[in-house]
């Protein structure tokens, strides 16, 4: 059995999905490279599709990229590019990427702008069911109306309101009932796209692209959705409401999230420019030993990229390929099994091959879990 810290539960619970397991990861936003906080996030689901898929379960990975978003829009027109230009390019860098390091493919990689129908019709369900208002142009959730708001993130409505005004959520809109409501449809700028709707021209919230997809894609309720801590809340937590406020159903059945990955002790983001691209580490390493190294931190943790740790990564590929190219004793592959299972830990997983290693015993298949290529 698979054990895994559910956010919203706030403890290491069963996960017990059906023979296929619906999953949806949130994915990026096209306006900048893929960095190393991203090849975590995604690189950590693909073991856990991995060891699902060892167990004899088939995954359905949703993993949508966000091409309608204020970072997008500012970045096109800083270049002075379509938009849609800009996330073309940058996606089909991602997906490079990706490949490069030996990610599984998603089962479905839907785009925003693919949705817009269906977050049209999303829309009128809330407002049918009493739970969203229209005001100043532009249609808002009302939170008040929701009574488990907060059932993912378990915050304080100040800090709420703070996560919300640092995401871009305009407390401060005066066209809202509560500070903390979030926007469903609202207008578009002069140089940014617009669709027709019911309540004017313009353009969907952050967070509403979320729930239409998983809708569409994988039915009312999901398995397990996830994606970086920094976006528990608001993303995930207006996206549980919205969802549930529309269908009546459980959104989600067990919430994980990976943790942040920091250069020099802060957040890598773009926002802040601290980054570390995966396509330029790519042209000096082994793809198989970015994943070790990513792969030698819990998924939970939040910890501080290093310039030791490639190095580090390379002497234990290296170990590792020493003891020849066999799959290695049943013992030692179902100790690192185990080690997966309780809450996904890698950093066991790996110290338990090296011991394997140092014995003389070979790793293959222990490692082709992981995904590493010997």
């Amino acid at each position: 059995m698979i054990r895994l810290y559910d956010t919203a539960r706030q403890e290491v619970v069963p996960f017990e999905p059906g023979p296929t397991v619906k999953m949806y990861t949130c994915g990026i936003t096209p306006y900048d490279s893929a960095h190393m906080g991203h090849a975590a996030v995604y690189l950590f689901y693909d073991v856990l599709r991995r060891r699902l898929h060892d167990l004899g379960h088939v995954t359905q990975c949703v993993r949508n990229i966000t091409d309608i978003d204020d970072p997008l829009f500012a970045k096109a027109r800083e270049l002075g590019v379509f938009y849609l230009d800009l996330a073309a390019e940058e996606i089909a860098r991602f997906e490079e990427c990706m490949t490069a390091l030996g990610l599984l493919p998603p089962w479905s990689s839907p785009r925003a702008t693919s949705a817009i129908p269906d977050i049209l019709g999303f829309i009128g369900m809330v407002l049918e069911a009493g739970y969203a208002y229209q005001s100043g142009g532009s249609v808002y959730f009302s939170v008040s109306s929701f009574d488990r708001f907060g059932q993912v993130s378990h915050l304080d409505r100040d800090r709420m309101l703070a996560l919300a005004a640092e995401h871009g959520g305009r407390p401060d809109d005066p066209d809202k009932r509560d500070p903390l409501d979030f926007v469903l449809w609202q207008p578009s700028a002069a140089d940014e796209p617009a669709w027709e709707s019911l309540w004017g021209p313009g353009r969907p919230g952050w967070h509403i692209e979320c729930s239409a997809l998983a809708l569409r894609e994988l039915g009312t309720s999901v398995d397990l959705h996830g994606g970086g801590a920094d976006l528990v809340y608001p993303h995930h937590e207006c996206e549980a409401a919205q969802s549930e406020a529309a269908t009546g159903e459980p959104f989600v059945r067990h919430w994980m999230h990976v943790g942040m990955v920091r250069l020099g002790g802060e957040k890598m983001s773009k926002s802040l420019g601290n980054l570390v691209f995966v396509g330029d580490l790519l042209k000096e390493w082994e793809p198989d030993a970015i994943r070790l190294a990513l792969l030698s931190q819990h998924y939970r943790a939040s910890w501080d990229w290093t310039d030791d740790l490639l190095p580090q990564a390379v002497a234990r590929l290296d170990r590792w390929r020493s003891t020849g190219a066999g799959g290695g004793s049943a013992e030692g592959l179902d100790a690192v099994r185990a080690a997966l299972d309780d809450d996904l830990d890698t950093p066991t997983a790996l110290a338990l091959m090296d011991g394997e290693a140092d014995a003389g015993r070979a790793v293959g298949d222990a490692a082709a879990l992981l995904g590493v290529h010997l």
